[in-house]
């Protein structure tokens, strides 16, 4: 007798999808997903760029001392943090489809004047304001994955969006690597300073190609790209899912509700302890080691800064796939922070063999490999109603990302460059604490489903009980048709 396993087949639409729903999932995969993937790889590169100019001349040139690269990374953070609060309400209020392109094409005006900043404090001015334009990108394009699509289609779909991330941290490093070798001493202009004139010509199109392509909400959509039927078909099939379609306008009463649902204080510690988790990606930790080996010219030493983020973009795609197709957002979530754990505990120990520490750095993208997974988890927690979402997403974010402004500070000072022992106990202690909150979210999310399936079971035999041999009525909480077996959610069939 042989023994067959059943693996889960890799498809990238449910089953039980009409064809009628397949076009509009392709429709929307087409317009949303390579929007969203140019963007965030736009706007890494904006904010990847200030370690690779760090490195290639631009400490030299501003005369920078001390910590003023760390300062220059926290600023940048202040301003995202600080540019986020306003649109808890503003993601309700007006399209996004307008709002996020918008956003787009200022953050890629304050990329291009940073070409021209001659003290530290004028840069600190600049990443202050890209930062800030930057805000509303990240928690908005969620805000649209979890308004289009259902709990189990988000993920993946996130996965290639995220990739943006990895791929343009890459892009940044080779950017510098050919305007060192290229183009430094042009038109009197440094290499790092082409990298911002560079980076400007690639992000200012793509927030012009915003306003066309990007779809809105089912509740404010783009008119120009989509019709009537469209939008009709979008809201029935995340009704029958159990999502929220109605009308949204965040208000005080919203933000109370909020307060009151354990679900966001719950998700708020695993989002702190996510951000916290990957700080190693930022801080310019890698690229400070590479300068502190003293072998590499500064075009060759941009070129092997890309090697992490090159790895990330698997990462990202596996670990997002993973969560929906098989293991679901807790495990997925392990799987990635596990890989992470073993390159953190490498350079908490540091004297090891110098092939130990490229495997080490070769790991750190697996942390936000699983960012997609998270926040497509916090869309369809908060599923049912538009207005909460938008709240807990930014104010979620808003939050996390501001623990991010001050950490660094205090654990990734760049003077303790390139060994940052506290920087990457810390981190490791986040990852930690990262998996461990995920899964005691899981467990009293699912044990709270139960207990709703089980009040809509008693509601349903009550009622068939009074009506008599007339048909079943659909109970107040819809569900969805698609049969979701990964582990983390009821099966819903």
């Amino acid at each position: 007798m042989s023994l067959k396993i059943r693996l889960p087949k890799i498809g990238w639409f449910s089953p039980d999808d009409t064809p009628s729903e397949r076009r509009l999932l392709l429709k929307l995969d087409l317009l949303i997903v390579p929007y969203a993937f140019l963007a965030y790889w736009t706007k890494y590169i904006d904010q990847a760029n200030i370690n690779n100019a760090y490195v290639s001349g631009m400490e030299e040139s501003l005369n920078l001392k001390g910590n003023d690269l760390v300062n220059l990374q926290t600023i940048y953070t202040v301003g995202a943090v600080l540019g986020q609060l306003p649109f808890a309400y503003l993601f309700t209020k007006y399209p996004v489809s307008y709002l996020i392109p918008g956003m787009d094409l200022l953050w890629g005006v304050f990329t291009l004047l940073q070409y021209r900043a001659t003290s530290y404090e004028e840069m600190m001015a600049y990443r202050f304001l890209v930062g800030w334009f930057e805000a509303a990108f990240f928690p908005g394009m969620h805000y649209i994955f979890g308004s289009w699509y259902q709990r189990h289609e988000i993920a993946r779909r996130g996965g290639f969006f995220y990739i943006g991330l990895t791929l343009g941290t890459l892009t940044a490093s080779f950017i510098q690597a050919g305007a060192s070798a290229q183009l430094d001493g042009v038109n009197g202009l440094a290499g790092w300073r082409w990298m911002y004139i560079i980076c400007a010509v690639i992000t200012i199109p793509v927030g012009i190609l915003g306003f066309i392509v990007l779809p809105g909400t089912p509740d404010k959509p783009n008119r120009i790209i989509l019709s009537k039927s469209d939008v009709q078909l979008a809201r029935t099939r995340l009704q029958k899912a159990g999502h929220g379609v109605q009308e949204s306008n965040v208000s005080w009463k919203t933000c109370a509700t909020v307060l009151r649902n354990w679900k966001f204080w719950a998700l708020l510690w695993v989002d702190i302890f996510f951000w916290n988790a990957c700080l190693q990606t930022s801080s310019g930790g890698y690229l400070l080691w590479l300068k502190s080996l003293n072998r590499y010219s500064t075009s060759k030493l941009n070129e092997l800064s890309a090697i992490a983020p090159g790895l990330g973009m698997f990462y990202t795609l596996f670990v997002c796939f993973a969560s929906d197709l098989l293991l679901g957002p807790a495990w997925a979530i392990t799987l990635a922070h596990v890989w992470n754990i073993i390159g953190l505990v490498i350079q908490v120990i540091w004297n090891v063999p110098e092939s130990a520490l490229w495997f080490s750095f070769s790991t750190m993208y697996s942390s936000v490999a699983m960012s997609s997974v998270l926040y497509g988890w916090i869309n369809s927690e908060i599923r049912h109603s538009p207005d909460e979402r938008a709240v807990i997403l930014v104010v979620l974010n808003t939050i996390a990302q501001s623990t991010t402004a001050w950490t660094p500070l205090l654990v990734f000072k760049t003077v303790e460059a390139p060994r940052f022992t506290k920087g990457y106990s810390f981190v490791l202690g986040s990852a930690i604490c990262l998996i461990v909150s995920s899964h005691i979210v899981k467990y009293f999310s699912l044990r709270e489903d139960r207990a709703i399936s089980a009040s809509d079971e008693d509601s349903r035999a009550s009622r068939d009980e009074d009506e008599s041999g007339s048909a079943v009525v659909q109970t107040a909480r819809p569900k969805s048709e698609y049969r979701y077996t990964d582990g983390e959610g009821i099966d819903a069939k």
